[in-house]
């Protein structure tokens, strides 16, 4: 396998990019193909969301709050405010079916009338994790550190958790890899759980995918994009519905599949635009094709 995945992997080095970093991922083996600098750290723009999704499911496994507690419910029972929709949850937060915007806190629309895409979101959800854990003389970040990065085993420098938590992350492919290997068979969050994140939420929910359009519907879990039969998009439709992951407009993505053990993570250093539109649901066609994964 591994030598049928190499070439398909080499073709980014042909991509319009300075820099690109990429690895293949399976469970039980680890990383078993990889090329560039695995140890560069990227801008993970979107992809930053797996991450603060995954920290807010661990979260919820330690019992700071359930997926359907509101953010106002959450604020009075730790004495913290938190900015945004006082009856928005979890839930709706990580499946962006809160109604609230991209980049604002507040409300577009309804809850559970449309999915859309929110950044926002992200950083409430960051913050109700502040909230929760404050007593402990922890913050977001510093959780992120305690409950995801440093089990797995990720070296500081290669996960920088700053900004916003919906888009403001850097990452290396290593760090990724190590991510990716988790999402295939979990270890910090209870398989019932990880179940549920990876079932859609709202599943009749319209929305937009930036960059491709409208997806009628367009399926989400809790915080992991699903491809479900989204068409334009950046998975190919030879990729099965039920692949999860999310990419991100610094031209990153990471996507793993639980039923074939497969993952791959691609980092490069060029904005998401054109370029990716026209190469990556063709290379991930033929890197699926690649891994026998069908």
């Amino acid at each position: 396998m591994t030598g049928t995945v190499r070439p398909v992997l080499a073709e980014t080095g042909q991509w319009p990019v300075d820099t690109v970093a990429a690895a293949v991922v399976r469970t039980g083996e680890g990383t078993v193909a990889t090329t560039g600098e695995l140890h560069r750290v990227f801008p993970l723009a979107s992809v930053s969301k797996l991450i603060t999704a995954y920290a807010v499911l661990v979260a919820v496994s330690e019992g700071c709050f359930a997926l359907d507690d509101t953010v106002g419910g959450i604020a009075a029972s730790t004495g913290r405010p938190v900015d945004g929709p006082q009856d928005a949850t979890v839930r709706e937060l990580l499946s962006h079916a809160s109604g609230v915007g991209f980049q604002g806190r507040d409300r577009e629309k309804d809850a559970r009338v449309r999915r859309i895409y929110s950044s926002a979101g992200f950083e409430i959800l960051a913050d109700l994790v502040t909230a929760s854990v404050a007593d402990a003389d922890l913050d977001f970040v510093s959780y992120v550190h305690a409950a995801v990065r440093e089990p797995l085993g990720i070296a500081p420098a290669e996960l920088v958790v700053e900004g916003s938590a919906g888009h403001g992350f850097r990452g290396s492919v290593d760090a990724l890899s190590r991510l990716a290997a988790e999402f295939l068979s979990p270890t910090l969050v209870p398989i019932p759980l990880w179940n549920e994140a990876l079932t859609c939420q709202f599943p009749d929910l319209d929305g937009v995918v930036p960059g491709y359009g409208r997806q009628r519907p367009c399926p989400w879990g809790l915080g992991f994009e699903l491809h479900g039969h989204k068409s334009p998009h950046w998975l190919p439709t030879e990729m099965p519905a039920d692949v999860a992951g999310h990419f991100g407009q610094s031209g990153t993505f990471l996507w793993f599949h639980r039923a074939s053990g497969t993952a791959a993570v691609v980092l490069t250093d060029r904005d998401f635009g054109d370029w990716a539109k026209e190469r990556w649901d063709g290379f991930n066609a033929r890197l699926w094709d690649a891994l026998g994964a069908s």
